[in-house]
């Protein structure tokens, strides 16, 4: 047990080093990451300090900039799955070789999300309310209580499994593939159940007409599935170029029909929602009139949510054609434009709306302020930087470049 307690802390020591080394290019990434975090750090000190007053968010819009954020950044998460999930049950050699990918980018999602949480309680005193046994709990009864538990337990597998694959490939020992087998089969199941525990934490407020939809669980699947594997095509492209580590040519090719058949059926089942507005419209349709029309003079998210469905609509038409598909600039544009889209439409589109008209009928319109933008891209440029390490480290050892004889 003691022997391998060394060998755990020799494995961290070995990766926090070989983190540390690179290129000037590696440096200059790291250091804007760094300075960014930074100026979000400082933004939110300010924040904790003064309270959530400093934000535009009001008693109206209680959920602004950063749940938007949250929740779509919870779909990039459970995206890891695609990669998962044909290695797992399809017994797909070439996904399996990039399974470490997708969970680099699922630990880089989560502790965004996790983080963004902790910044919109206002006051992190309050934090130990969502530990168990310690704090007003409330479970099982709220569904953000089970919101913050498979998030966190997602975390801890997305955790779990990378760190015991490259243990034993840094020392050169033989994994046990029917562990690996089981825990990767629970972190797919585990996947759905954050993004659809996420949905449900909306669907389930009657107060709000706009989220309650029994279509929004298979909706939040949908976007989730379309622009997760767009933003792990753009990761793995970028591994391909800049490193040695195997990505083939078939892996980003299905990926890429993942990414497209779900941004299809993410784009009928918004026809579908808008259908049900528009057709025999009630007053449970005020917001979505609010959204992409206006109401009584207000419309500051009219502009941001047609920016986003026509984005949306072209990027998914322009993936649909083999030669897009087979242009590396061409897809990098699409998944990109595609990713963006989806951001745009299921944070700010999404959340924000949801809260206007009041239940009263009143119009309270919300916008991010430059506390919350700068906030919220440190909190970004923190999981890009994890994303960074961990796919560094991961490669390395991967590409047998980081071992213990190595390092001897």
């Amino acid at each position: 047990m003691t022997g391998t307690i060394k060998q755990i802390f020799r494995f961290s020591f070995d990766c926090i080093l070989f983190a540390l080394k690179g290129s000037r290019a590696y440096y200059t990434w790291i250091i804007f990451l760094l300075a960014v975090m930074a100026s979000g750090f400082f933004c939110w000190i300010y924040q904790v300090k003064n309270g959530l007053a400093v934000t535009s968010m009001n008693d109206y819009v209680s959920w602004g900039f950063y749940i938007s954020n949250f929740t779509f950044l919870v779909g990039l998460a459970a995206a890891s799955v695609m990669l998962t999930l044909p290695a797992v049950f399809f017994k797909d050699v070439d996904f399996s070789k990039t399974v470490l990918i997708g969970e680099g980018v699922a630990v880089a999602a989560l502790m965004m999300c996790l983080s963004l949480v902790l910044i919109d309680l206002g006051r992190i005193d309050r934090f130990w309310h969502l530990l168990p046994g310690i704090g007003h709990f409330n479970w099982p009864d709220s569904m953000l209580t089970w919101d913050i538990l498979v998030l966190n337990g997602y975390l801890a597998l997305n955790l779990l499994i990378p760190f015991y694959l490259l243990f034993s490939h840094y020392y050169g020992l033989k994994t046990n593939q029917k562990i690996v087998i089981v825990f990767m089969v629970i972190s797919v199941i585990w996947a759905f159940s954050i993004h659809l525990v996420t949905a449900f934490l909306y669907a389930g407020l009657p107060a709000r007409p706009y989220w309650n939809a029994a279509i929004l669980g298979p909706r939040f699947l949908a976007s989730a599935f379309a622009s997760g594997p767009a933003f792990i095509i753009i990761v793995l492209s970028l591994v391909k170029a800049r490193t040695k580590f195997p990505v083939k040519d078939t892996v980003i090719g299905k990926l890429t029909t993942i990414a497209v058949v779900a941004a299809i059926i993410n784009l009928i089942m918004l026809g579908s929602e808008l259908f049900k507005e528009f057709y025999h419209a009630t007053e449970h349709s005020h917001t979505a009139f609010y959204l992409y029309f206006g109401l009584d003079g207000h419309g500051k998210l009219v502009t941001w949510i047609w920016t986003s469905l026509i984005i949306n609509v072209l990027a998914t038409l322009a993936l649909c054609f083999p030669i897009v598909r087979q242009n590396q600039k061409l897809l990098l544009a699409g998944c990109g434009a595609l990713f963006t889209a989806i951001w745009m439409e299921k944070g700010m589109g999404l959340i924000v709306p949801g809260f206007i008209p009041s239940p009263l009928g009143e119009v309270v319109e919300y916008v991010p302020n430059a506390i919350e933008i700068v906030v919220t891209a440190g909190v970004w440029a923190m999981g890009f930087l994890i994303l960074t390490l961990l796919l560094k480290i991961a490669i390395a050892v991967e590409v047998g470049e980081l071992t213990a004889k190595s390092q001897a």
